[in-house]
C-alpha cells in the first residue's frame, strides 16, 4: 500500500484535501499512477497550509485528518490522543474495541511526527487513527477470531491488509470484536462478550465486523477494517449508519500466517477485506491504501481502481424485490429516497428485476455451508458456544446437502450467475438494492431458533449475502434514520468497478448527509 514513488506520494499529499465525490481521492491516485513514469523524482516539499477542521478531533473525517497532519495543523500525537480519549470514554458501554493498543499507538504517533519533521515522504494515511478487526493477523498477538481456544495462534507477521495500512502511515489504536470464527451476523462471543450498537442497545451492531462498525460510528478511529464473506462489512455498515465497500475478490490481498491450514477455495473466492468509515470519501481513501500488492496472496489482482466511465446518464437498476420478501414501509421509503437522490444527481433509475437473486443466494448458501461442513465444522463445534451452535445450525438447515458431484455442479453454476450479472451491468452499470427489508433485529436474534436464522438470512438480508458468491463489489451508504435507527442501501457494480458503486454512494451521501453527526448528538 505504501510502496509508492515520491512523485506518487506528492500527488497523494494534494488529493487528501479533496472530498468531492466527482473528483475522488481514488481518481487522483489513479492519475498519479499513470503519470509517475514520466515525472522525475522530486525532493520533499512543504505542503500548503490547511485550516484545522472544525469540531473535536475525533469527529474529523480521515481525509480531513490526513490533510491536517500533513500540513502541520495538528500533530499525529495530538490526533491519536484525541481518539484514545474518545475510545476510553464511549467504549466501556459499547465493547466495540476489545484490545486497547494505545501505548504502541502513541509510540507510532511520535515516530510519525518525527518523520514529518524530517521532510520525509508521507503515506496516504500518515498519522490517521484506525482500528483492525480481531480476525486478521496482527504481529505478535493471538488471532482469537472470537474463540478462546485460539489463544496459541500467535501472528508471526501482520496480515497484508494490516501491513498495507501501516505502510500508508495509519496508526492502529485498537482491535475490534467479532463473533466466534466470524461466522455470525451478530457480534458476541465467550471471550469478549456482546458488542452494542451505539444508536440503540436493543438492536444489533451487525456482524461479523460488528465491533468495527460500532467503533467507527461512535467516533473511535476514522477508519475501521473489516471483512465480508456473507455480508460482514455491509450488514454492520447498515446497522451502525456508516459507509463501506465490499471490494471485488482479489482487490485487497489477504493471508493469515497464524492459520493452521489454507482456506478452502470457495471460501477464499467469496470473501473480501475492506474499510468501514463515516464518509464515502474515507472509504475510497482506505480502499486505495488497502489494495496494494502483497505476494502472499496468489489471488490478488492488479486491477486499476478507476475504469472507463459509462456514457451518461448512467442507468441504475432499482432491484425488484421478490414477492416472498415482506418489505417494511421504512425500507421501501429509504429505497425511494435513495433513488430520488440518484435521479437528482444525474443518474437514470428504473425498477428492474435483477438476474435470479433467489438462485444466486441459494448457490452461496449451498457452497459455503457444504464446504464448511467438510473442512471445518467438526473442529469449530468442539470449541464454540451453544449460541454458535444455534446460529450455525440454522444456516446449515437452509442449505441443500451436496455430494461431490452436486457440489461441483453448484460451483459451476456460480460461473453462470456471474456471467448473467456481468451482462446485466452492460445495460445497468449500477444496481440499487436493499441491505435488509426489515428493521434491524435485536442483538442476539440469531440464537432464538433455526427458523429465525433462516428468516434473517433468506427473508431479510438476501440481497447482501447473494453478492458474495458473485464476487462483486457492493457499497453501503446510510440514507435515513427511522425511529432513531439508521437505514442504509446497497450499490452493486461489475467486477473491479468499485469506483462506480462508490460514485453512486457519494451522490446519495451528498444529499442525505453524514448521519453519524446525528448519532453524536444523541450520545452527548
Amino acid at each position: 500500500m505504501a510502496k509508492k514513488t515520491a512523485s506518487k506520494k506528492k500527488s497523494a499529499s494534494k488529493k487528501v484535501t479533496k472530498t468531492s465525490s466527482k473528483t475522488s481521492t481514488v481518481r487522483k491516485g489513479a492519475v498519479a499512477k499513470t503519470a509517475k513514469k514520466t515525472v522525475k523524482k522530486a525532493a520533499p516539499r512543504k505542503t500548503a497550509a490547511v485550516r484545522r477542521p472544525k469540531g473535536p478531533v475525533w469527529q474529523w473525517s480521515a481525509v480531513e485528518t490526513a490533510a491536517a497532519i500533513r500540513s502541520g495543523a495538528i500533530s499525529a500525537v495530538e490526533t491519536v490522543e484525541a481518539h484514545l480519549d474518545r475510545m476510553r470514554a464511549v467504549n466501556p458501554r459499547l465493547n466495540a474495541v476489545v484490545v486497547d493498543l494505545g501505548e504502541e499507538a502513541l509510540k507510532a504517533a511520535h515516530a510519525a511526527d518525527k518523520q514529518r519533521a524530517k521532510g520525509s515522504e508521507l503515506g496516504l494515511l500518515h498519522g490517521v487513527p484506525i482500528t483492525i478487526k480481531e480476525n486478521v493477523d496482527y504481529e505478535g498477538r493471538p488471532n482469537f477470531n472470537g474463540v478462546p481456544a485460539n489463544k496459541d495462534l500467535i501472528a508471526p507477521s501482520d496480515s497484508p491488509v494490516v501491513s498495507n495500512l501501516k505502510k500508508a502511515g495509519a496508526i492502529v489504536i485498537g482491535l475490534t470484536n467479532t463473533p466466534e470464527f466470524s461466522f455470525r451476523g451478530f457480534t458476541d462471543n465467550p471471550l469478549h462478550g456482546l458488542t452494542l450498537n451505539p444508536w440503540d442497545p436493543d438492536i444489533t451492531c451487525g456482524g461479523s465486523s460488528g465491533g468495527a462498525g460500532s467503533a467507527v460510528a461512535a467516533g473511535i478511529g476514522t477508519i475501521a477494517h473489516g471483512n465480508d464473506i456473507g455480508g460482514s462489512l455491509r450488514w454492520p455498515a447498515h446497522c451502525n449508519g456508516v459507509a463501506t465497500i465490499k471490494p471485488t475478490q482479489g482487490r485487497i490481498p489477504a493471508f493469515n500466517g497464524s492459520a493452521t491450514a489454507e482456506r478452502p477455495m470457495l471460501a477464499h473466492l467469496m470473501s473480501a477485506q475492506g474499510p468501514l468509515a463515516r464518509h464515502v470519501a474515507d472509504v475510497r481513501l482506505a480502499l486505495e491504501a488497502m489494495s496494494q500488492r502483497d505476494p502472499r496472496d496468489p489471488w490478488w489482482v492488479p486491477a486499476p481502481l478507476i475504469g472507463e466511465r459509462p456514457k451518461g446518464p448512467i442507468k441504475v437498476a432499482l432491484a425488484k424485490i421478490p414477492e416472498d420478501m415482506d418489505v417494511d414501509p421504512s425500507v421501501a421509503a429509504a429505497l425511494r429516497q435513495a433513488a430520488d437522490h440518484l435521479e437528482r444527481s444525474g443518474y437514470r433509475v428504473s425498477e428492474v428485476e435483477v438476474p435470479d437473486i433467489n438462485g444466486v443466494w441459494q448457490t452461496w448458501c449451498d457452497i459455503i455451508t457444504n464446504e464448511t461442513v467438510v473442512m471445518q465444522e467438526a473442529g469449530m463445534l468442539k470449541v464454540t458456544s451453544e449460541d454458535f451452535h444455534k446460529a450455525w445450525g440454522g444456516m446449515r438447515a437452509k442449505a441443500n446437502g451436496l455430494d461431490l458431484k452436486a457440489w461441483m455442479q453448484a460451483t459451476a453454476a456460480r460461473n453462470g450467475h456471474i456471467r448473467a450479472w456481468q451482462l446485466f451491468f452492460e445495460d445497468y452499470p449500477v444496481v440499487l438494492a436493499p441491505t435488509t427489508v426489515k428493521p434491524t433485529p435485536g442483538p442476539r436474534d440469531d440464537t432464538v431458533s433455526a427458523e429465525r436464522v433462516q428468516q434473517i438470512f433468506w427473508g431479510e438480508i438476501r440481497f447482501i449475502s447473494a453478492i458474495n458468491v458473485l464476487g462483486l463489489p457492493g457499497a453501503v451508504v446510510p440514507v435515513a434514520v427511522h425511529e432513531g435507527k439508521p437505514i442504509g442501501v446497497q450499490l452493486i457494480a461489475g467486477r473491479y468497478r468499485e469506483d462506480l458503486a462508490l460514485d453512486a454512494a457519494a451522490a446519495i451521501e451528498k444529499r442525505a448527509g453524514v448521519i453519524a453527526h446525528r448519532l453524536w448528538e444523541t450520545m452527548a
